[in-house]
């Protein structure tokens, strides 16, 4: 396993710091698809074709999302979305748009942290990481990229600062 802590550094700090919109957990999810099953015994939700998932800023698209609740206290605990390419998107606190696509999606609420598997790719302000595996924290900005268990690679794509006049 190849870990990019070099990318992950020059990544964060080219781009301005920037957190999740931080009202985003505050808001109620909407789920668009085609059809849902509900599994009361494992408090599970699976969502199936064209779905569209929207919580505040927050976009997931996918072929299927399945969403989990805690037993306890009826909070959601975890997305999960797959797909042929499923995307993620959200604004920051400061206007910019935090941008992921993979094949799995792994968005865990309680830990507020992404973890995007196969063919992934997260971006910010023109810059780009991608990998076969993304863990993403998202109101710490803590960042881990792997290349593939057969020795593929992590690429990076850093944009200059903006020139100011």
């Amino acid at each position: 396993m190849k870990l990019s802590h070099l990318s992950l550094m020059a990544c964060l700090m080219i781009s301005a710091p920037a957190l999740a919109l931080s009202t985003d957990s505050e808001q109620p999810i909407y789920i668009d698809s085609d059809s849902q099953q509900l599994d009361m015994q494992s408090n599970k939700v699976t969502f199936a074709g064209d779905v569209k998932l929207k919580q505040g800023s927050i976009n997931i698209n996918a072929d299927r999302i399945i969403v989990t609740r805690d037993p306890a206290d009826g909070a959601i605990k975890e997305i999960e979305a797959f797909g042929q390419l499923t995307t993620f998107s959200q604004l920051t606190d400061d206007g910019n748009t935090l941008y992921g696509e993979a094949e799995e999606l792994n968005y865990n609420m309680r830990t507020d942290e992404l973890l995007m598997l196969k063919r992934a790719m997260l971006s910010q302000d023109g810059s780009q990481i991608s990998g076969d595996k993304i863990r993403y924290k998202i109101s710490q900005q803590k960042l881990i990229a792997d290349g593939a268990q057969t020795g593929g690679r992590v690429s990076t794509v850093l944009q200059p600062p903006a020139k100011s006049e």
